[in-house]
């Protein structure tokens, strides 16, 4: 009997080895590359037979020895959606497909951000999200450093509609949307980013060699030893700090979000603002925040309370009711309730904040407001505030995630049989450390995922750095500067396009909420680059030539479009020149037709030049005729 039930099993392995097993990328509602050879691959038991109906014809294929195969799609038109069989021991029935076009959009956080975060600036748009020519696949975060992963671990392709567009990546959607108004063919979009990674992470291992800092450290992680003493060490850290804060978080104690508490001996700060600023100094642990407010009776139904953002956790009560809860810094906080829960006359907010390092409190020049149908009431002023808990600062964890080549092994490597139009890149953040190395690391970067992808002039379309943090008064040096003059370099690499983003940031916020210019500057790239637009102005200036006449640097720029202009016709600001010693100061501008002329009386003898050359160049005004701003450069006599 026994031998029975083993010889059961075992023909049961081998008929479910024998069936067809598809990539997560090959699966219902499916974008496949128009006007290209389309490869579908997959694995079965070994030297099995697989055939493929699609579109009339029949494409068959024997695995493997290992059990793998693949079948090569002849060219096809733009249009859906399709239905594919594929038969082996098995059938499986692929439903829904379109062709179009595919692009893989990858980077860090500002192309992985959702609509989710932008639903309350772009409402009209996610309610008219009905467009099932709009898909994207999100692939999993994760990384992996021993070898290149051949699948996902899940993913799934998704229409965009008003509820699944939340999923998508804002800048990737808005990009999408003026391509398919433009061309009206179905887009397909790849969403491959992860928050925070800088470009080493998305570099195969061979292409890492070349750089003497990355190819060691990446060795360090290859047999997953160290990752996993890390990981392990670093949740053990974690988990006891915020143990520890909330055991001894006096707030938790005595129920500091109860509405009726006597906060009267509590000291008051104004709210936004950091409590570093104020009597608590540069205290780390829990803080306790409240406010009084007084409404008339409410009518509506929902009401929203918007926080702007809290640095860095934070946990909110009205009227001793739970309304909502953040767990890192950077999402806006806005949390929308049950307006049952508030009353006629006095009411009370109780916010908890956990801040592990750094100042905590409430990000300045944001909004701070409860919203009630038309109605709202401005949370900003004095809040009342206690210690619950002081605590020494977290230590700062590793994030093995970010190591090199970890990404590209788990989130790239699996798409390189898949057939694709271009790549989106919004990435440059986390490499501001040492914005030197960052053309070297892009070179790489394109020249490996063209290899990858067998496409030698594969488009890669990338965004610049837009401003973001306090301005500055005066000429500084600036990594955030350095590294947009890198991005820039990059378009001497043939088939790039790079949207200038200078002037769309937000200077408190990492994350500007403006993705819709993104996206369509990206477009505008895309429609000369790709979509044979050559006589668009898809750009706005850049510079091209510098001379010197007498005391003066004349500038030229390509991309002039229908003439250089000072935006809102205000006097041209943001360059600044120098002379052999190095140091810059403001200088006088003028545009004389598609020049830009430079000169300050106290520089007799200019030689070098710079334009919005700051971490956040505020009053910078280049532009085009078409509005497009110029991009930050630096130049200097030869």
């Amino acid at each position: 009997m026994r031998k029975i039930i083993l010889l059961i099993a075992l023909l049961a392995s081998i008929a479910i080895n024998a069936q067809i097993k598809l990539p997560r990328l090959i699966s219902d509602g499916m974008v496949l590359q128009r006007n290209t050879k389309v490869k579908i691959w997959g694995w079965a038991s070994a030297k099995e037979k697989i055939e493929i109906t699609f579109n009339n014809k029949t494409y068959k294929t024997v695995t493997t020895n290992e059990g793998k195969w693949m079948i090569v799609l002849s060219y096809q038109k733009a249009g859906g959606p399709y239905e594919m069989i594929l038969k082996a021991s098995n059938t499986i029935v692929l439903k829904n497909i379109l062709f179009g076009d595919v692009w893989v959009c990858s980077g860090q956080s500002n192309m992985e951000l959702p609509m989710e975060r932008l639903k309350d600036k772009y409402k009209d748009v996610i309610a008219k999200a009905e467009n099932s020519n709009i898909r994207q696949f999100l692939v999993p975060d994760q990384y992996y450093f021993a070898n290149e992963k051949e699948d996902f671990t899940s993913g799934e392709w998704i229409s965009a509609n008003p509820v699944s567009v939340l999923q998508f990546s804002g800048v990737a959607y808005f990009f999408a949307l003026e391509i398919y108004e433009k061309c009206k063919i179905p887009i397909g979009l790849i969403n491959s980013a992860l928050g925070g990674s800088p470009a080493e992470s998305w570099i195969s291992e061979e292409s890492v060699k070349k750089f003497p800092d990355y190819y060691p450290e990446f060795l360090k992680y290859k047999d997953g030893t160290l990752e996993k003493q890390i990981d392990e060490n670093d949740r053990k850290i974690s988990n006891d700090w915020y143990k520890l804060a909330n055991a001894t978080d006096q707030g938790l104690k005595n129920n500091w979000k109860n509405m009726d508490l006597d906060d009267t001996n509590w000291k008051t700060m104004n709210v936004p603002g950091y409590w570093a600023d104020n009597d608590l100094r540069n205290i780390n642990g829990v803080v306790w925040f409240r406010k009084e407010f007084t409404i008339p009776k409410v009518k509506e139904k929902t009401a929203k309370l918007i926080l702007g953002r809290i640095v860095d956790a934070d946990s909110v009560f009205v009227n001793n009711h739970f309304v909502g809860t953040t767990s890192y810094q950077y999402p806006p906080r806005i949390y929308s309730f049950d307006a049952s829960i508030l009353k006629e006359g006095k009411n009370e907010i109780a916010v908890r904040i956990i801040n592990n390092s750094g100042k905590g409190g409430f990000v300045i020049d944001k909004p701070y407001e409860l919203v009630l149908g038309n109605d709202t009431l401005d949370l900003k002023g004095l809040w009342k505030y206690q210690l619950g808990a002081k605590m020494l600062p977290l230590p700062s964890q590793t994030f093995v995630r970010w190591k090199p080549v970890g990404l590209y092994n788990a989130m790239i490597a699996p798409l390189k049989n898949y057939s694709i139009k271009g790549v989106l890149w919004y990435q440059g953040e986390s490499s501001t450390k040492k914005p030197y190395e960052y053309f070297g690391l892009m070179e790489s970067l394109i020249t490996n995922w063209r290899s990858q992808w067998q496409q030698p002039k594969l488009p890669f379309l990338y965004v610049q750095l837009t401003n973001f943090m306090e301005p500055k008064p005066e000429p500084v040096e600036s990594n955030w500067a350095e590294l947009r003059q890198q991005q820039l370099n990059m378009l001497k690499i043939p088939n790039t396009g790079m949207a200038v983003t200078i002037d769309l940031g937000e200077w408190n916020d990492i994350h500007p909420l403006n993705k819709y210019d993104v996206g369509k500057r990206l477009a505008l790239q895309a429609r000369k680059l790709v979509y044979g637009e050559k006589n668009l102005i898809a750009s706005g200036p850049l510079f091209k030539h510098i001379e010197k006449k007498e005391n003066k640097l004349i500038l030229s720029f390509t991309a002039v479009g229908s003439g250089l202009t000072a935006k809102d016709s205000k006097t041209l600001k943001g360059f600044a020149i120098a002379g052999n010693d190095g140091k810059f100061v403001w200088a006088n501008t003028t545009i004389e037709g598609n020049k830009v002329i430079v000169w300050s009386d106290v520089i007799i003898d200019p030689v070098k030049v710079r334009y919005a050359w700051a971490d956040n160049p505020v009053e910078v005004n280049l532009c085009n005729k078409e509005n497009l701003p110029a991009s930050p450069f630096e130049a200097d006599l030869k």
